[in-house]
Formats: C-alpha cells, structure tokens, sequence
C-alpha cells in the first residue's frame, strides 16, 4: 500500500505539472520566463515553511564559496527549465515526451565522455532504439493539420532541454558534497539559484509589462496564469517530496513501470483534454522510446544486482521543480532522468 501511495503520488505531481504548465502557456504564450520564475519562487518559499514544521527539510547558510561551487549546477538546471518549459509551449501535450525523447542517449553520451569510459553494447542498442523511437516521432507526417506539425524551433528546444537535463545529471554528482550530500539543500541551491539567474531576464524582455497590458484586456483571464502559477509552484514543491518518498520505497523496476504508464496516461489526456492529434507514428514512437528506456532499466538492474549496493542512495528527481522523473547510484540517476520527462 505504501509503494502503491509514493508511485499514485509521484505520478499524479507529474501530470498535474504538465497539465497546469500547458494550460497556463497556451493562456499567457508570451511571458514563460515570468511563470518560471514564479514556480522557483514558489517552491522556495514552501520549502522554507516547511523547514520550519520538519527537521528533514534542511535549509542551507548562504555561502559565496558554496555559490560559487554550485554555479555549474544551477546554470545548466535554469537553462534546462528555460528549454523544457519553451519546448512545452511550442509542442502539443502528447508530443513533448516524443520531442525530449532524446535524454537517455544523450546522458548516456555525456557520462561517457566525462567519465572517458566506452559503454557496454547493450547499453548501446538501448540508446539506439530510444533514438530511433525519437526519429519516427518527429518524421514528416502528411495527415496531420499545420497546428499539429511540430516546428524545428520546438524541436530545437527539445533537444537541448535533454541535452541540459544530461550535462545536469553528471554535474549533480560532484555538486552534492558541497551540499552536505542533502538533495533537498541541492535543490534549495538550484530553485533559489535559478530563480536569480533567470530574474534579470524576465525583466530585460519585458514579460511583467506584458503581464500589465494583458490585465487590461478583457479577453484575457489573469486567474489561468496567478493559479496556475500557484499550482505548478505548490507541485513542484511536492515533487521534491515526492521524490524523497521514493526513494524510500520504490525501485527502479517499480518507477520504470510507472514512469511508462504516466507516458500512456499523458499522451491519452493530451488527446482527451487538449484535442491533440494521435497518429500511428506517434503511437508507434512512444512505444518505441519506451522499450528502449525499458530495456536500458533492466539492464542497469541486472548490472547493480551483481555488483556490491551504492553506500547512499542519491534522489535525482527531487533537485527542481520541473524536471518531471527522481533514485539510487549514479547509473539509477542516469535511467530515472530518461524514463521522465518532468
């Protein structure tokens, strides 16, 4: 029962995320570093209020020294959300798992170079069916209308949001010590941090001058953007829990599952609720790209199964608020980042 309430919980977090997050950028298209800006804000300051009722949620000293450390870290996390929330904006619903399908092999790409290691075959062929997956995805497709055809702008965004998401996978693990090894000081470092970066940004462009002359158009509803902002914000703060409780009671076998039955159930809402367009090689890519993240998930269990349990458990789903998938060793936080797709 305990199991069946984390994975009910994660999942339903994630999907509110997504939901929320599309809901609001299809309201509000033009002001998406402004929303970003707010969620950071948001889970922040719920971490905050909840340091003050839990002794698990440890708070850190702000420390320049420490900043600076974790520059590398919260700059890839914030130019990640940027691509992940541009991306989602610009994608329908049931295609953004197909237009960021490219996570596991570009992890997978990334930690071998970093780490001046060659993966193992198997390994290999699991990246290659996930990547062919993410090449029928995004193949021309003649039946579709021209608001269901994805753009290069927005696959662009999607190949650089797993891009960031595969760099921030390796940086987290030379980012913890600085953080006590707390994921929950790591993700206060990275939503702060982030919320920071992105500031000057939000201002430069101009997004809270828009929000203003939005306010005074009557064809515009405010309440979409202030609850959704609130929503996502209140998730993406839950997700960190979340994300904790999993690691806790779940596996990575249990979270492939589930990772692969919210895919179905996202791309089913994205039709139910938003009208999206379904065709044979969407339908056809997600399986795709779920078999191979499957496959490469069963590999990496019958690897940890031989070879002696990591001494800490390292839950990497837990760091930001959009990053929507969170476990164990470094090759647990390398399938849990490509079975997700915040």
């Amino acid at each position: 029962m305990r199991v069946a309430a984390v994975v009910a919980f994660y999942m339903g977090a994630a999907l509110v995320m997504v939901f929320v997050n599309k809901t609001v950028l299809n309201s509000t298209p033009d002001t998406p570093l402004l929303f970003l800006f707010l969620q950071l804000t948001i889970a922040v300051i719920l971490l905050h209020a909840t340091a003050l009722f839990s002794s698990r949620i440890e708070i850190p000293h702000w420390d320049l020294h420490t900043a600076k450390k974790l520059l590398p870290v919260v700059t890839i996390n914030i130019v990640g959300l940027v691509f992940n929330t541009l991306c989602l904006r610009e994608v329908e619903a049931s295609f953004f798992q197909i237009a960021r399908g490219l996570v596991l092999p570009l992890t997978i790409a990334v930690t071998s170079v970093t780490t001046h290691s060659h993966p193992a075959a198997r390994v290999i062929i699991a990246a290659g069916i996930v990547t062919v997956g993410f090449f029928i995805g995004v193949a021309p497709a003649g039946n579709l209308p021209v608001t269901s055809i994805p753009s290069p702008i927005s696959l662009f965004y999607g190949v650089f949001s797993s891009l960031a998401i595969a760099i921030h996978t390796v940086l987290i693990k030379s980012s913890l010590p600085y953080c006590n090894n707390s994921t929950i000081q790591l993700a206060y470092w990275t939503n702060a941090g982030s919320a920071i970066l992105v500031a000057p940004f939000v201002l430069l462009l101009g997004e809270p001058i828009r929000i203003l002359e939005l306010s005074a158009s009557p064809d515009w509803n405010m309440k979409v953007f202030v609850w959704g902002s609130l929503v996502t914000g209140l998730f993406g703060f839950l997700l960190c829990i979340a994300g904790l409780l999993s690691i806790k009671v779940t596996s990575p076998i249990t979270h492939m599952f589930s990772s692969a039955a919210r895919s179905v159930i996202q791309t089913l809402l994205g039709v139910w609720i938003f009208q999206d367009i379904l065709t044979i090689n969407r339908v056809l890519s997600i399986m795709t790209i779920l078999s191979g993240t499957m496959f490469y998930t069963w590999i990496k269990t019958i690897d940890q199964a031989q070879a002696k349990p990591p001494s800490r458990a390292v839950d990497l789903e837990a760091l930001t608020p959009l990053k929507n998938d969170k476990d164990e060793s470094n090759d647990r936080q390398v399938q849990e980042k490509a079975t997700d797709s915040d």
